[in-house]
């Protein structure tokens, strides 16, 4: 049983900041001069929390954090509540995205439990920072983000309905224009409909693996603190067709010539040209419904390459039928690696390769230092799923899942926490 529960969660005071001013991106897609950008914005803003640049970091960051605290720039809620969330923004298309979820606490789970599942591999750099903050503060700044599945939207349309006619708590629209719209849930008989409605599901972890195991290793750490066995998470339904996940595309940035490349993709995919951008975009989604298929463009090359997987290729991989079947495990198993020669290691420290969200820093990377560019069709979370509940997990940096949170909306103290 998934145990989900509201919070005490401390806020942003309206009355002593802009909270335009104080908000932030998730501190791992924040860049040094992004930090710095932040940091002149607002003495106040939330990546002097959580990414601080001065000598002693963690020290620096608690020293903020009580000091806030004090000050009554972040305060708490009269009681326990959920944060109900409406993330609002456009799409490349021009079409209206309106991604809904709530913020609450749940009951960190071991992965051998099979309540919460990973989907993507983490890395030991990232998860001792995260420990060394919330050891530091006593409190977790940002939420891990949960998908759960519940087909009869029982939460959108028995609880959230009724608050979105009501003037929101917060309305702040980020630097990517999407527009962040928040409701309080402090009724006690909607909270026991969102905590009956989650009890019997089962949670995919889509983003915030390293702060999930990091929140793992603290409760370990504290076993006598019961508010350190829950985290703090935000939860959106997987039924809800406004939950788009986007892919992460790789560039090359090894030197090879386009014959060679050409040459060595072609012994695994059928290679059709195309010339126009976005009709190259489209056949790749509508091909990958039907069989894998990727897309690559070529430094020096002005044609767009549509790679159809050839039959019973991916039965050729070591790894279960699951993985066999998911089109990143066939390009980094067989092209990466096989053809390319890049090792494990490198494609998870991203050694002469990169890994970009963006599209069109992809597609501008072939006309500046890469050698060329996979373009990735959209992921499916059917096959998320699927990876998820066998025990696997898939190749590092396989999701994205747009919007990001915000960090600076909510944070979740640990009681007990002693501070010395």
């Amino acid at each position: 049983m998934v145990q989900v529960k509201p919070l005490n969660g401390i806020f942003y005071n309206a009355e002593q900041v802009d909270i335009n001013d104080v908000i932030a991106p998730p501190y791992d897609v924040i860049d040094k001069n992004l930090q710095n950008e932040l940091y002149d914005k607002s003495r106040y803003n939330i990546v002097r929390l959580i990414l601080n640049r001065e000598q002693n970091p963690y020290q620096d960051a608690k020293n903020n954090f009580y000091s806030w605290l004090d000050e009554k720039v972040l305060v708490t809620y009269d009681r326990p509540f959920i944060l109900y969330l409406i993330q609002k923004y456009k799409n490349n298309k021009g079409e209206i995205i309106e991604r809904k979820g709530f913020i609450a606490r749940n009951k960190i789970e071991e992965f051998s439990s099979k309540k919460i599942l990973p989907h993507e591999y983490t890395m030991g750099g990232p998860k001792q920072d995260r420990l060394n903050l919330v050891e530091a503060t006593g409190a977790f700044f940002s939420q891990i983000f949960m998908v759960y599945n519940d087909k009869e939207q029982i939460i959108e349309n028995k609880v959230a309905k009724k608050y979105l006619f009501q003037k929101p708590f917060i309305d702040v629209t980020d630097s990517y224009g999407v527009q962040n719209i928040c409701y309080i849930i402090d009724d006690s008989e909607d909270i026991k409909i969102i905590e009956e409605t989650l009890k019997d599901k089962t949670l995919l972890i889509a983003d915030g693996h390293h702060r999930y195991e990091t929140s793992m290793n603290y409760s370990k750490l504290y076993p006598d603190n019961e508010y350190a066995k829950y985290v703090m998470s935000y939860f959106t339904n997987a039924a809800d067709e406004n939950l788009v996940i986007y892919p992460t595309h790789r560039i090359i940035e090894k030197e090879v010539t386009p014959k060679d490349l050409l040459g060595k993709v072609g012994k695994y995919y059928d290679i059709e040209i195309c010339t126009d951008k976005d009709i190259f975009l489209d056949k790749i989604e509508v091909e990958n419904k039907k069989q894998i298929t990727t897309g690559l463009i070529i430094k020096n090359d002005e044609n767009y390459y549509i790679l159809k997987l050839k039959k019973d290729v991916q039965k050729s991989i070591e790894a279960p039928e699951v993985l066999q079947n998911l089109d990143l495990t066939v390009l980094h198993e067989l092209v990466l690696k096989k053809e390319l020669g890049y090792s494990s290691d490198e494609l998870m420290a991203q050694n002469g390769i990169k890994y970009e969200k963006r599209e069109d820093v992809a597609f501008e990377s072939v006309k500046k230092d890469a050698s060329a560019c996979f373009i990735m069709a959209y992921p499916k979370m059917g096959d998320i799923i699927r990876i998820s509940e066998q025990g696997y997990r898939m190749p590092q940096k396989s999701t994205y899942f747009y919007p990001k949170l915000l960090s600076g909306l909510l944070i979740n103290m640990l009681e007990n926490k002693k501070l010395n």
